[in-house]
């Protein structure tokens, strides 16, 4: 993996990093994610199958508004994502979309139907009628332990009758960076977030697209999968065991992934 300049875009200095080699692949990042923090995409097995490029959102990270005051919308965070390819040169390219990144992913592939070859989307709504996902805007407004107790559950919804599993997720959330006051760019994505509803405009998307969906997740319930595969034409749907962080759960989830996306 090699870090790269930021991308002076329209309204936004967007950090990210490319790496590995084969078909170009955009990874859209979930909730409050920071490349620098682990595990990063960098991690995955995925990373090394493709020439992929992650980034960081706009307030997140060391991604910059150039007006850190101004709210956000879904089709900006679409865009950054669009400038960013712009600028590596990518005609077309696939998209892998995970949770928060998923939404992304969903403004993304109508912003750029014609340059999207393949789409994953992983532990995702599509707001509407299609369910959204957990309301994370109401969930960060507790402190952060209480926060932790109520995550837990969400991520996989086994934890409620499991406590082995519970401790394990329990000490990775705790483990991460936890800032005393949740930081302004966070709060601006999960206000996006609240507003996510790509469901009416769904039926117009002719790419194939993989609906990857956690059997246990509380925050992109498996209804809501479903809904979304089935408001897609011709998108497959595949659960794998797991909650809202599957791929880190189902050894089979990353490979099936890749294959998808590969597949010609």
């Amino acid at each position: 993996m090699a870090a790269m300049p930021v991308a002076e875009l329209t309204d936004v200095r967007l950090y990210y990093e490319t790496g590995g080699t084969g078909p170009p692949l955009l990874m859209v990042n979930g909730t409050g994610t920071d490349l620098r923090n682990q595990p990063s995409p960098w991690t995955w097995p995925i990373a090394a199958r493709f020439e992929m490029a992650a980034y960081d959102h706009r307030g997140l990270g060391r991604s910059e508004p150039n007006d850190a005051g101004r709210q956000p919308t879904m089709a900006d965070m679409a865009a950054d994502a669009v400038g960013l390819v712009d600028l590596l040169g990518w005609d077309t390219f696939s998209v892998l979309g995970i949770s928060f990144g998923g939404m992304v992913a969903q403004e993304i592939a109508l912003r750029a139907a014609d340059r999207v070859t393949r789409l994953v989307l992983a532990c995702t709504s599509s707001g509407g009628e299609g369910g959204a996902s957990y309301p994370l805007h109401e969930a960060y407004g507790a402190d952060a332990d209480t926060r932790s107790d109520q995550m837990v559950e969400l991520l996989d919804t086994r934890c409620a009758s499991d406590s082995q599993l519970r401790a394990g997720l329990l000490a990775w959330i705790t483990a991460r960076p936890r800032p005393a006051e949740v930081p302004e760019g966070l709060l601006r994505q999960l206000e996006a977030r609240r507003h996510h509803d790509t469901w009416a405009r769904l039926p117009g998307l002719r790419i194939p697209t993989l609906v990857a969906a956690g059997r246990y997740d509380g925050i992109a319930p498996l209804a809501n999968s479903e809904a979304l595969a089935r408001q897609i034409p011709g998108a497959r749907l595949q659960v794998f065991e797991g909650g809202h962080a599957f791929f880190a759960q189902d050894p089979s989830a990353w490979d099936a992934m890749a294959e998808f996306l590969l597949a010609s």
